[in-house]
């Protein structure tokens, strides 16, 4: 069996290859810099050197692959989405030129609604770009990583983090090491065919007011959650440079959960996973806010 894996060095893709390899699989590894991966995981793969957005590369990489774990590329242009449909494209074009014959795609939970969910709505142009491909595909319908607390810390380290959802609304969360158990469990197995949807919410639906509980509780200091207005939060990107796409793109993602959303897959042994956030809190939160100021 041939795995290949974009994003490798990701949220994800840095737990899915290890696990890919201790199943004994060698996987093939797409990526801009390969100087990305550790020393002892360089040796137990292939490298292709691609960027994900270049069709005719990936196409090229993965000639022969049997499965695709694909990642769409984090955006690093003004315009996120119309990186994304590039990342639409080039994923389709993989399938259809490259000949592969299964991709699990990292989706996220709102792609389902295909459009007014910020970045996710390119998401929703990749799940729709793959399903017309004719392979067999699954969507990985994520919930909100644990990990996206990372790019919180300052506010963390300061206790007060800021939202834009109501503080009382509750959400799935999930850990990304649990969506590559997912990810590796779907690639491995040949007993599943044609185009569906697993969603992946970790173990619980949390609110941004429990959220502030546990990771004070982890942490030993307190935490509290306030909601800002939209426009509030528009204008601190605006201040900081942001694109006007940019903030588009980055505020959809928390207003288009606004209102009666519901995810579209229900919680279920499915789409249930174990780690809970209390767990990854104290395992790598805490070690985080508590590294000295200037350390990465």
């Amino acid at each position: 069996m041939r795995i290949a894996v974009t994003v490798p060095t990701g949220h994800v893709g840095r737990h899915l290859v290890p696990m890919l390899i201790r199943a004994g699989v060698r996987p093939l590894v797409l990526l801009r810099n390969p100087d990305g991966l550790a020393p002892d995981i360089r040796s137990e793969v292939d490298v292709a050197r691609v960027d994900l957005l270049d069709g005719d590369a990936v196409a090229r990489a993965v000639s022969g692959v049997d499965s695709l774990y694909w990642v769409d590329p984090p955006p690093a242009g003004d315009n996120p989405l119309a990186e994304y449909n590039l990342a639409a494209a080039s994923a389709a074009r993989a399938v259809t030129e490259g000949g592969v014959d299964r991709v699990v795609f990292q989706s996220s939970v709102g792609a389902e609604k295909r459009h007014g969910v910020g970045e996710i709505d390119g998401l929703a142009a990749t799940e729709v770009a793959l399903n017309a491909t004719g392979a067999d595909v699954l969507h990985l319908r994520c919930g909100y990583f644990f990990t996206n607390l990372e790019y919180q810390l300052d506010e963390i380290r300061a206790g007060m983090l800021q939202v834009l959802l109501p503080v009382t609304q509750p959400m799935a969360w999930v850990s990304p090491r649990d969506i590559a158990g997912v990810a590796a469990g779907r690639l491995l197995s040949g007993e599943w065919r044609g185009r569906g949807v697993q969603a992946v919410h970790g173990p619980a639906d949390l609110s941004w007011q429990q959220v502030a509980r546990i990771i004070a509780q982890a942490l030993g200091t307190p935490l509290d959650v306030e909601r800002i207005p939209e426009e509030a939060m528009r204008g601190t990107l605006e201040s900081f440079g942001v694109s006007a796409a940019q903030i588009d793109s980055l505020v959809g993602m928390s207003t288009g959960f606004l209102g009666d959303f519901t995810p579209e897959q229900p919680r279920s042994v499915h789409s249930t996973t174990p780690t809970t956030l209390a767990e990854w809190a104290y395992a790598e939160l805490k070690p985080r806010v508590e590294e000295p100021a200037g350390v990465k």
